[in-house]
Formats: C-alpha cells, sequence, structure tokens
C-alpha cells in the first residue's frame, strides 16, 4: 500500500513547527546565560543540525543569505513535480520529496552560517570537500541591499541577534548597513573569498550565478539538473523557469501557496512590497537606494577586497554578467 503525499507534507509542516518551537523552548532555557554563551550554544547546536543533513545529502547547494536560492529551490521543486508527479503545494526541502520518490536526490540547503561553529573548521571548506557541491553567489551588493530590507521587514529578533545584525529598530541608512562588518559586504565578501580559495578541494562543483540565472534561466537550470544526475526535459525546464517566473512567484507568496514549507515563502506584510521573500530580482538594484557618493563607497569596497574568481571584482553587477560563463565553466571542471 503507498504512503499518500499528504503523509510527508503533513510530516514535513510538523517538522519545521517542532524545530521552531525546540529553538524557542532552548532560548527560554539558557536565558539566565550571558547574551554570547546564549549564542554561542544556538550556533553550535543549528551548526550540528545542519552537519547531520550535510553527510546524508546527495548534493549541497550553498549560498549566501538573499543570492537567490528560494527562486533556485522553487524551480527545482517544479522540475520534480513534473516528473515525478509531486503535489505542488511544496517545496523541495532537504529529504522531503526524496520520501516521495526516491529517485529525487536529497539536496542539502545551506546558507553556510552554523556549520564552522561545530566543526571548528572556520578556515576551510572541509566539511564540504568530498560533497558534490553547487554554489550560487550574487553580486554582494545586491545582496546587501536585499539583506537590509530582509532585517528591516521580515527578521525576528532572535535571528538578528544570533546573526550579530543590527539591532532591530535601529536607525541604519541603507549604506551603512552596507558596509557593517557583522552584515554587510565585509561578511559576504569574506564568504566569496574562502569559497573561491576552497573551490579546488571540493570533490564535484558547479558554480551558479545569479546574474546567469536571470540572464540565461533555462541553460543554467539544464546544467544543474544534468550535474545533480536528474536530468529533466526542455518542456520540464521551461515549464519550471515560467513557473518561477518574479510575477508569479509574488503572486504565489501573497496566496502564501507554500505554507506546508514554514515562512519561507510568506510576505511579512501583505501591504508592503518590501517586506516580501521575493522582492525585485533587479540586477544592480543596489544603485536604487544609493546617492553617487555612497555607490562609489561600495564599489571601491569591492574592487578592492572581492576575488575576482566570480567575475564581480571591478566591475558593476551589470557588467559582471558577462563573466559568469567562465567562472562557471572553470569551476564545474575542479
Amino acid at each position: 500500500m503507498s504512503i499518500p503525499y499528504s503523509f510527508f507534507l503533513v510530516r514535513h509542516a510538523l517538522r519545521s513547527v517542532w524545530k521552531t518551537t525546540a529553538r524557542r523552548g532552548l532560548r527560554l532555557v539558557l536565558a539566565p546565560a550571558p547574551a554570547q554563551k546564549r549564542i554561542a550554544v544556538e550556533r553550535w547546536l543549528r551548526g550540528r543540525e545542519e552537519v547531520r543533513e550535510l553527510r546524508a545529502a546527495d548534493v549541497v547547494v550553498v549560498s549566501f543569505g538573499k543570492a537567490g536560492r528560494t527562486w533556485l529551490r522553487v524551480m527545482l521543486s517544479r522540475v520534480y513535480q513534473q516528473k515525478h508527479g509531486l503535489p505542488q503545494n511544496s517545496l523541495l526541502g532537504f529529504d522531503n520529496f526524496h520520501h516521495m520518490n526516491p529517485e529525487v536526490a536529497r539536496i542539502s540547503f545551506t546558507h553556510d552560517n552554523y556549520i564552522k561553529d561545530y566543526t571548528g573548521h572556520r578556515d576551510s571548506k572541509a566539511d564540504f570537500y568530498d560533497k558534490k557541491v553547487v554554489l550560487l553567489v550574487r553580486d554582494p551588493r545586491d545582496v546587501a541591499v536585499s539583506q537590509f530590507f530582509q532585517w528591516k521587514f521580515r527578521m525576528t529578533p532572535a535571528k538578528t541577534r544570533l546573526l550579530r545584525f543590527p539591532e532591530q529598530g535601529a536607525d541604519v541608512p541603507v549604506v551603512e548597513f552596507m558596509l557593517d562588518p557583522n552584515a554587510g559586504l565585509p561578511r559576504s565578501v569574506a564568504f566569496m573569498n574562502l569559497w573561491a580559495r576552497e573551490a579546488a578541494r571540493i570533490k564535484e562543483l558547479l558554480l551558479i550565478r545569479y546574474e546567469d540565472l536571470r540572464a540565461r534561466p533555462e541553460a543554467t537550470l539544464k546544467a544543474l539538473m544534468d550535474f545533480m544526475g536528474t536530468p529533466a526535459t526542455d518542456a520540464q525546464i521551461r515549464e519550471a523557469v515560467e513557473f518561477a517566473s518574479f510575477e508569479n512567484m509574488k503572486k504565489l507568496e501573497k496566496k502564501k501557496v507554500f505554507w506546508f514549507s514554514g515562512g519561507r515563502m510568506v510576505p511579512g506584510d501583505r501591504g508592503n512590497p518590501d517586506s516580501y521573500k521575493v522582492r525585485r530580482a533587479k540586477v544592480g538594484g543596489y544603485r536604487d537606494y544609493l546617492e553617487n557618493a555612497e555607490i562609489a563607497r561600495v564599489d571601491t569596497f569591492v574592487e578592492a577586497n572581492l576575488t575576482d574568481f566570480f567575475g564581480y571584482a571591478g566591475k558593476s553587477a551589470k557588467d559582471g554578467a558577462s563573466a559568469a560563463g567562465g567562472a562557471r565553466a572553470s569551476a564545474a571542471s575542479v
């Protein structure tokens, strides 16, 4: 007797609820401890949780926060829904689709925030060396602005403290947030530089740039499906790209279609477009929030500090898109 898909949807939803409840309980237990101790313990426990998943995964998708991971996840979900007749109101989440159909890979999605807190590997990516890794990156200037709106309208106070972001409600101009060492460009650039240094040590690595995914979504998604060992037809790829279009994803988020998958695709405030997970999806959009002198400050920082491995250093966000193919090809051949 086959198990109905609704069972797996409910189980995945309950696991999300349990995880959230357990973390709140932990914070209550640790409340008397000093703030630094509370944060260190929670980061260690989150790292242990991620390492367990990492070790069991067939494929790992790594990205800094706000690099387009949800968009990519929706496209992947839609491909597998078509290939295997899976429910359309759920998002791919590690092994939930795998349990519905073993042909779907177990895909771990991580921002690589906490793993080092558990393993101690802060200056290497040793935890990923023997894995099949998809590294999704985006121009860090666009990432920093998107992080600003995530912090301002979507982030919980507990997550703010955990990530060492500015206090919620603080009056922080966009450019100062972008240059904040804990929340902005210094942090994302350090993340990218370390991955660039360690790329050659990863067993199998596919580098995908957000800008490529935006400019050539079908070709990029097809390359990803092939890399993961679960190729899809051109028709399936095309339909997945259409399903994950910016306009459709905004509609899906507003309707809370993926509510089984937790708060990942739910707006903070339906009346505030900046509180949506799917906000603008614009390449080079960071300029829209800065004065000319501020643009020069953030561009200078990126040019001076970011490796040219990804094709962003010394280029504007728009100009950088042309370098993506070479960067991706070199990473994929490692």
